[in-house]
Formats: structure tokens, sequence, C-alpha cells
């Protein structure tokens, strides 16, 4: 499994944290930055991570910034790109379960180390349940050729 990761200025010290964590765990990933707590844009770093995995680049997305929902936002305007901020272990699981969700958007400001690398393995380890939600996730695809 191939990971990249992306953060802004408020996510930097998390991401580093959870390169560490993948690292143990002997996952393969790219970190797009940012590397410093200076301030930057969120949507920069969101769109290249999502865009590496909508191509198929990577296989799954990995963001985090003060809350995880910019992330969010910013991941789901990529066609093919599923993105969830997400707080709790069953909104993890349930996102990859049901939502088969292949980009995480985590909130340093709201998630400890600690919770945070639980959720990534969460993430990570559970398989989309496919059945009747391969419909809904079909219909959400569909969205993306939607043109505005």
């Amino acid at each position: 499994m191939r990971i990249a990761l992306g953060a802004d200025h408020a996510g930097v010290a998390l991401k580093d944290r959870l390169k560490r964590h993948l690292d143990e765990r002997g996952i393969s990933y790219t970190d797009f930055g940012t590397n410093t707590t200076e301030s930057v844009d969120y949507p920069d770093y969101a769109s290249t991570v999502a865009a590496e995995v909508a191509k198929g680049a990577y296989d799954r997305g990995i963001l985090v910034c003060g809350t995880g929902i910019g992330m969010a936002i910013a991941a789901n305007k990529i066609a093919g790109v599923r993105a969830a901020p997400v707080v709790d272990q069953m909104s993890a699981s349930l996102s990859r379960e049901h939502n088969d969700v292949n980009v995480l958007a985590l909130g340093a400001r709201v998630t400890t180390p600690e919770v945070a690398t639980r959720l990534v393995d969460i993430f990570l380890d559970t398989p989309f349940g496919g059945g009747r939600h391969q419909r809904r996730i079909d219909k959400i695809a569909a969205m993306d050729q939607v043109s505005r």
C-alpha cells in the first residue's frame, strides 16, 4: 500500500508523528508537505494529495490540518476522491466499510497523536464492505461527472 501525505502548518507536527507510525508499520508513503509551521494554504496540499490518489498513483491519502474539515472539503473537490474528517474510531471504521473513503482528514487541534495513530490504523486496515454500499458509491462517482 502506498500513502500520500499532506498537511498545512497546523498539522505538520502530527503528520510527522504519523510518518514515524507508518515507518513502524512498514507502509510506504510520500510526504507532499508542508514541512514547517509557517502559515500556508491547506487547499494547496489537499489538492495535491487528492489528485495523486484520484489518478491511482497512491492507494490512499492522509491529510492533516487544524480540524480536518478544510482539508476534507478541499480534497472532495477532486473527482474520484471520497475524503472524510474523522475524530473517532467508529467514524474511521464506517467511513471505510460503508463509504470506501480513500482520503482521511485529521485535525491536529482536536485529535491527540495517540488517537490519530489509531484512526490511521483503522483507515488502513478496514476493507470496503461492498454489497449495498457499492450502489451508493456508484451514485457518488456519477456525481463527479456533473458539470458546474
